[in-house]
């Protein structure tokens, strides 16, 4: 099957949807670069540098390239097969939702990330950030503002809530409903760039248990795990190899729903494409169902969109996981995240609920509190079935405790530049990082050697959290990989702790 042939046949697999071909005609929503104004409209042409748009109506008009939103400036770069606006051999100033700020050159842009060169410490870095999380970018006195992926956050309706955890991004439950239909819809911008390749050995009758022994270049799931998810280069393959099951098993009611699921977990985990990933969920069934931890990671993918108060809803209506404590804690509902933990350390994993119940409260900035937690950790007996179990989240405690230590009586301003070292264990084996301080802050936190398989994107995310907030007040682990990014805040710690002698 052709590039082309596979992008007109996305989505059409879920017999439940009616969805249009995807052509290059397409209908699509346009805004500016403000996000107040938007209009639905296939694209015409370009024509001296203004972008001429057909309306639903019919209507032809006519919009300056340049006073479009990032996104859409992008998307008519790529019909036309100019390049891409974002990259310039001008320092760009960076500026995020969160108030931090990255001075370096844009290497390459897309709808969904940036890349960025960086020299920090006379070391030349490259960094990709999602657009998400950018405020605005600034390139050659001209400031375009992101705010987000939907602008600065105005709602339609005057009732969006509070959504990420800094409190910037908001969207109405309306804006939410939008979104995720419209991207969930419609293939992502890397599709046609993307060609559909596994191995010729792959068994796509896709059986729901694979047969021993364990045979990734055979088996799907198993393929999925060992060698997409590991390696970044091949997680958009392996998300269109989902897309090309859920179109072959479109008769096998079965299939298709483990399609759907899956299609959630890997945008959910691994592209971080909160909307694609909460639009398959819902088409899964899992708002109306309930399950966990699919459901809690659905209330997830809300609050990131912007809306806390629809991730709340859905959080009522599901069974608690431990996930829940996580979640509630990023939101910023730390007591209702404790009265969970603790009604979970009455039951048979007390060690696990008291670490959720340590990683709340650091989240929240309340060291004392987080250490007198993990300290319960260390009190619970390892013994039974899950002796091991017990002893490891016994050294997890102790590794958290010695961080928030260092963090809470560390002087960044005190500790000379230079580039510092450390390793501690993770769920493999040891994780080794670097931190580079530079002018009494953290430019640059690197994992240098690991063996981690199942890291998600936390060997990025959780690195950038700790630059982002120059310690670990308010860095929450990323969602499935958590004891790797508590090994790399931790192993940080150390790094700094022996840049003064600690």
């Amino acid at each position: 099957m052709t590039n082309r042939q596979m992008k007109r046949c996305f989505l059409a697999a879920v017999v439940a949807l009616v969805l249009p071909c995807v052509s290059r005609a397409e209908m699509r929503t346009w805004s500016d670069i403000t996000g107040r104004f938007q209009t639905e409209a296939e694209f015409v042409d370009l024509t001296d540098g203004a972008v001429n748009l057909k309306k639903t109506d019919g209507e032809v008009i006519s919009v300056p390239l340049d006073k479009l939103s990032a996104a859409d400036q992008a998307y008519v770069r790529r019909r036309t097969g100019g390049e891409s606006p974002a990259s310039s051999t001008s320092d760009a100033l960076v500026e995020f939702l969160s108030g931090a700020k990255v001075h370096g050159r844009i290497t390459a842009r897309n709808d969904q990330a940036i890349t960025v060169a960086l020299k920090v410490g006379g070391r030349n870095l490259t960094r990709q950030y999602s657009v998400d999380e950018i405020r605005s970018i600034t390139i050659d006195g001209r400031r375009e503002v992101l705010g987000g992926a939907t602008g600065e956050g105005a709602s339609s309706d005057g009732h969006s809530d509070t959504a990420l955890s800094d409190g910037d991004t908001r969207r109405s439950r309306a804006e939410i409903e939008q979104v995720v239909d419209r991207l969930g819809r419609t293939p992502p911008d890397w599709w046609d760039s993307t060609p559909l390749d596994y191995p010729q050995t792959l068994d796509l009758s896709w059986p729901r248990k694979a047969p021993p022994p364990w045979n990734p270049r055979k088996n799907v799931s198993q393929y999925l795990f060992d060698m997409v998810q590991p390696n970044s280069s091949k997680w958009r393959g392996g998300v269109r190899l989902i897309h090309h099951l859920l179109e072959m098993h479109e008769d096998d009611q079965e299939k298709r729903q483990r399609a759907m699921m899956t299609l959630g977990r890997l945008y959910y985990h691994l592209l971080r494409d909160y909307a694609r990933a909460a639009f398959w969920w819902r088409q899964a069934g899992v708002e109306r169902s309930g399950q966990t931890p699919q459901g809690v990671q659905l209330a997830d993918c809300y609050w990131k969109l912007g809306n806390k108060q629809m991730a709340l809803d859905l959080l009522n209506k599901n069974s608690v996981y431990y996930s829940t404590i996580k979640l509630l804690a990023d939101m910023g509902e730390t007591e209702r995240a404790l009265r969970i933990a603790e009604a979970g350390a009455r039951g048979n994993l007390p060690d696990l609920a008291y670490l959720h119940a340590g990683d709340a409260c650091r989240i929240d900035g309340q060291s004392q509190r987080a250490i007198e937690y993990y300290e319960k950790v260390l009190d619970v007996r390892p013994t039974g079935k899950r002796a091991k179990g017990i002893q490891r989240n016994h050294q997890r405690a102790r590794e958290n405790i010695a961080a928030i230590k260092v963090f809470d009586t560390l002087d960044l301003r005190r500790v000379p530049d230079g580039v510092y070292r450390a390793r501690t264990p993770a769920f493999a084996a040891e994780i080794h990082v670097e931190v580079t301080v530079q002018g009494g802050r953290i430019e640059d936190v690197t994992v240098t050697k690991h063996q981690e398989k199942q890291t998600y994107t936390a060997l990025t995310e959780t690195p950038r959290k700790i630059i982002e907030k120059q310690g670990v007040k308010g860095v929450d682990a990323t969602s499935g990989a958590t004891i790797t990014s508590e090994a790399i805040i931790n192993a940080t710690a150390k790094a700094l702790a022996s840049a003064i002698g600690g």
